[in-house]
């Protein structure tokens, strides 16, 4: 079937591209409320998308937020069943002035899509309607199919447990199948183990009634953004080691193992600054880089705001000073339980000249997927098939909150095909999806089916 596969792929190949890049046109942004409209015309191309891929039934179906979009392809109730999730929503574009191009109209170059969502996610879960494509246009398929795309991952997918606890029977696989992830090279393959768990929270700090003059005033009242500035500055020690009180209790230990293979990944610390643009790396002291995005929490300022930010000078001492944090967990930490520690946290240690107040904007726990398992097993034999090398097995630096969730309400595992990169730009301007590591996903996929079918 490989060489069938690989001429349909061939022949069909431009028109597999051009239909991402229409997906991509459409600026679905679940955080902001102006694109309701351009979520639900997302929601129903990706349905197009289902059925013209060979779906026997693809809907819209309402959630208590944006919607999602389920489909299916059901071939013998004796066969396997995949449930591929992904999400059809994107992150905020802004700064838009850093984008080389506009972010919703996609631009090739030098064989690399940039747009927003290119890789994540609507340029991965797009490889899976094209695998499906190619295995119900050549009469291949060895699997029953489903798909679940939602339309609120960017934003913790708080609507998405409630969706699929009340679809239960609806969405009865065998293995989830995700690619909202990367791996390390095209020349060095790799399958993610687990990702991280998300802690979200928003502090304000207030201090005068209004804004002052900073010459009247400066010297006499707090100024919020120096108070908040060491309030963050106090979240890490001389080893940039956590400080707050018991953010480490539960997390679980990396072993001499997992450390020794984390670390047979191929790395060049002098590459790596190179393309990040910085003469010398931050974090925690005693591990190493892949052991810092992988293994270990952190915690991140993501934004911080305050006073005069407009052309030219004003001499204000603000009222208010702002800041969103993430911390990012690892198994056996809880985000519940970290957001709670966090809040008390900034609120503790406020001086009595600001008041503060903070909250949560969402979390989701880290999740860790077994590499015995028969999904891993068949992931593993297809990267093999198309790549010739043996995938390097990591854990991956992000987080994708419905998880957890996932594995609890469906009871089955989480298998990550990630075909990104980390250089790939999630999250910020100019992203951008390599069109070889796109067709090398679509080339890849059919054979999971495959193997995992022979497993079972």
């Amino acid at each position: 079937m490989s060489q069938v596969w690989k001429e349909y792929q061939e022949k069909n190949k431009d028109r597999f591209l051009n239909e991402m890049l229409d997906l991509l046109r459409i600026p679905s942004i679940s955080a902001k409320s102006e694109h309701k409209t351009d979520m639900q015309k997302c929601a129903e191309a990706v349905k197009k998308s289902l059925l013209d891929a060979g779906c026997d039934k693809a809907e819209v179906m309402a959630t208590d937020g944006h919607p999602a979009v389920y489909g299916e392809k059901l071939i013998d109730p004796s066969k396997p069943t995949v449930l591929v999730y992904g999400h059809y929503d994107v992150q905020p574009p802004e700064p838009l002035e850093l984008w080389t191009n506009p972010p919703f109209e996609p631009t090739i170059v030098d064989g690399k899509i940039f747009a927003r969502g290119s890789a994540d996610d609507k340029g991965q879960f797009y490889m899976h309607v094209k695998a499906l494509e190619i295995l119900t246009k050549t009469n291949s398929m060895t699997t029953n199919v489903k798909f679940l795309i939602e339309g609120e991952e960017e934003v913790g997918s708080p609507n998405l447990g409630k969706f699929v606890a009340a679809h239960k029977d609806l969405l009865k696989a065998d293995v989830i199948l995700i690619s909202d992830s990367s791996m390390l090279s095209m020349k060095n393959p790799s399958l993610d183990t687990g990702v991280r768990g998300l802690s979200y929270i928003e502090v304000e700090v207030t201090a005068a009634n209004r804004d002052l003059h900073s010459g009247t005033y400066g010297g006499a009242v707090a100024n919020p953004i120096t108070i908040l500035s060491k309030m963050i500055a106090s979240c890490h020690d001389k080893n940039n080691h956590i400080t707050i009180p018991g953010f480490y209790n539960d997390v679980a230990k990396a072993g001499k193992k997992e450390r020794a293979l984390i670390n047979k990944a191929p790395y060049s610390e002098k590459e790596y600054k190179k393309d990040l643009g910085v003469r010398e790396l931050w974090g925690e002291k005693g591990y190493t880089t892949y052991e810092r995005t992988g293994i270990r929490p952190t915690i991140e300022v993501n934004g911080i705001w305050g006073g005069y930010m407009g052309e030219g000078a004003k001499t204000v001492l603000p009222s208010k000073a702002t800041a969103k944090i993430s911390a990012r967990l690892v198994p056996n930490q809880s985000s519940k339980k970290i957001t709670k520690l966090l809040l008390k946290y900034f609120q503790s240690i406020a001086p009595k000249s600001v008041t503060v107040k903070a909250f949560e904007h969402h979390g989701g726990e880290p999740y860790m997927t077994p590499i015995d398992s028969k999904g891993y097993l068949a992931a593993e034999k297809a990267v093999k098939t198309t790549f010739g090398k043996q995938p390097i097995p990591v854990r991956g630096g992000g987080s994708i909150p419905i998880c957890s969730i996932l594995e609890r309400e469906l009871g089955i595992k989480i298998i990550f095909m990630g075909f990104g990169l980390d250089n790939d730009n999630l999250h910020s301007p100019n992203e951008k999806y390599n069109i070889e590591n796109y067709y090398k996903g679509i080339e890849t996929i059919p054979y999971f089916h495959k193997y995992f079918s022979e497993m079972n």
